[in-house]
C-alpha cells in the first residue's frame, strides 16, 4: 500500500477542527433538553377543604380549638392568592417554615385510581400552610409531600375519579 493512499484514507475519516467540535452537539443538545424535563421532585399530594381561615371574636379560641389560623401567615386573608392555587407543605419541604411563600410548579404524574390525573396539566402554587398543622385534613394528608387546595387539587386531577392522593412531580420556581 502506498504512503500517498494511507494519508489520503485518513484525511477522509478525519475532521476539520471545526467539524469536530461540531459533531457532539446533537447529542449534547439532547441531553440537555432532557436535563430540563426531569429538574423535578416527586412526592404525594391530598386535598384539603375549605374553609381555609375562619374569623372569630378570639384568636386564641380559634388556634386552640380549630387550628385555622395558618402556620405561615396567621389569620391574613391576604396570604392567599386570588386564583386560590395554594397548598400546605409537609414534612419533606416544609423546612421548618422556611418553605412560606415558595412558589411550585406541580404536575399529577399518577394515582390509586385510573384517569385520575389531568395530562400535562401545570399549575404553580403558593405555599401558605404546614400539613401537620391542618388538624382538620383527612387522614389521607398525613405523610403527604404536598396538600393542595381543592381549586388547586382539581386543576391537576379529575375530581370525578375521586382520588383521595395523588403522586405528583414539582420544582420550586
Amino acid at each position: 500500500m502506498n504512503p500517498r493512499d494511507t494519508h489520503k484514507k485518513m484525511s477522509r475519516l478525519s475532521c476539520s477542527p471545526v467539524q469536530c467540535l461540531l459533531r457532539p452537539l446533537p447529542l449534547l443538545f439532547i441531553l440537555s433538553m432532557m436535563s430540563q424535563i426531569s429538574q423535578g421532585d416527586v412526592g404525594t399530594a391530598a386535598r384539603y377543604s375549605p374553609p381555609y381561615l375562619h374569623r372569630i371574636a378570639s384568636k386564641m379560641f380559634l388556634l386552640y380549638c380549630f387550628g385555622v389560623a395558618t402556620a405561615c401567615y396567621n389569620d391574613s386573608a391576604s396570604q392567599f392568592p386570588s386564583n386560590n392555587l395554594f397548598a400546605a407543605a409537609g414534612d419533606g419541604i416544609w423546612d421548618n417554615g422556611a418553605a412560606c411563600g415558595r412558589q411550585y410548579l406541580v404536575r399529577c404524574i399518577s394515582a390509586a385510581v385510573a384517569d385520575s390525573c389531568i395530562a400535562d396539566q401545570v399549575i404553580q402554587v403558593k405555599i401558605v400552610d404546614y400539613a401537620l398543622a391542618l388538624i382538620r385534613s383527612p387522614p389521607s394528608a398525613r405523610g403527604t409531600t404536598i396538600v393542595l387546595s381543592e381549586t388547586a387539587f382539581a386543576a391537576i386531577a379529575n375530581t370525578s375519579a375521586a382520588p383521595t392522593s395523588i403522586n405528583l412531580e414539582f420544582q420550586q420556581v
